[in-house]
């Protein structure tokens, strides 16, 4: 199956995180607006309020993200590990993706075990290499070792994605030998993996200004003409300084400036939902096939988790209980 075929066959679950996340975005709005409407009028602090209501929202977006996209995220990923390895997928991809998931992770929290185990260990490699770049010399080595770990920062999603895509393609092993085993794939295949940066960053860059663009100024646009609306948020956040005896910068007290800010981050919301259901996908399914067909030619051994011990004590730890 060529990546275009299983993207299409497998943008079944983007989809319906999508719909997860308008609903997520629609509750967070109305909990906002329904604060600050609320205690404007109760007390006249309708800041306060607006507070209240995103606090609210993102305590239910973390739950339905929690217990419900992590489902559908992981589906995802075990369907096209599926596709990759075996060179086909079921008719019913959605439940046959569930399934697989109930199968490997019984409980929620077997899966979030797992997964952040993945990432402190992607972590903690990243931190070396930071280290790494420090002991180069000075500043220098520091900004080195920076740059070069916020690169690995910025993979990391990716290849927590591929590790837990390993977890479901060795469903003979334990989880927690399969996640040795990702970890190690990475470590020892790294020069050829890297070679999906390119993909990563570019299709990244090109889609965030194309998208966070366009919509950033469709958004102005629609802002600048609610003035009146962003001259009382502007007399707000003054009032709410002046209680606290705090300078606020003149910029946050521009009505036009509060617009701009609006609309960059609407823009940037957005481009998060349209690049995670719909570029971000395609890529992975490329990033995830390397990964496999480099795993699958070499399959770490007992003497290759060594490599890692001394380098993620996260990984080191995970080792020690599969003994």
């Amino acid at each position: 199956m060529s990546n275009k075929e299983i993207y299409s066959k497998t943008l079944t679950f983007s989809l319906r995180r999508l719909l997860m996340s308008l609903i997520t975005l629609t509750l967070f709005v109305t909990l906002c607006w329904g604060g600050y409407t609320i205690m404007e009028k109760v007390n006249n602090k309708g800041l306060i309020g607006l507070g209240i209501g995103a606090a609210l929202a993102i305590v239910a977006a973390i739950i339905i993200s929690h217990f419900f996209a992590y489902a559908l995220h992981s589906a995802q990923i075990a369907m096209i590990t599926r596709a990759v390895t075996e060179n086909e997928l079921p008719d019913d991809v959605y439940h046959e993706g569930v399934r697989m998931v109930k199968e490997r992770f019984t409980t929620v929290a077997a899966f979030y075990l797992v997964t952040g185990v993945i990432k402190g260990i992607f972590r903690q490699i990243g931190n070396l290499i930071t280290s790494a770049g420090k002991s180069l010399g000075g500043n220098t080595g520091e900004t080195i070792g920076s740059v070069i770990s916020s690169i690995i920062q910025v993979l990391i999603a990716y290849l927590c994605d591929c590790c837990l895509g390993w977890v479901f393609y060795r469903k003979e092993i334990s989880s927690a030998r399969a996640t040795c085993e990702g970890a190690v794939i990475f470590f020892k295949n790294g020069k050829t993996l890297l070679k999906n940066m390119g993909r990563i960053f570019g299709m990244g860059i090109l889609s965030f200004l194309v998208i966070a663009g366009a919509f950033g100024g469709i958004a102005y646009l629609i802002f600048s003409r609610f003035d009146s609306a962003f001259t009382a948020l502007a007399n707000e956040i003054a009032e709410a300084g002046a209680r606290a005896e705090t300078t606020i910068p003149s910029f946050f007290l521009d009505s036009n400036n509060l617009a701009l800010v609006a609309a960059g981050i609407t823009g940037i919301i957005i481009w998060t939902f349209i690049h995670s259901t719909f570029v971000r996908p395609f890529v992975l399914t490329g990033v995830i096939r390397n990964y496999m067909e480099a795993g699958v030619k070499n399959i770490p051994s007992d003497s290759d988790f060594n490599i890692l011990d001394s380098k993620s004590p996260k990984f080191a730890k995970l080792h020690r209980e599969m003994a």
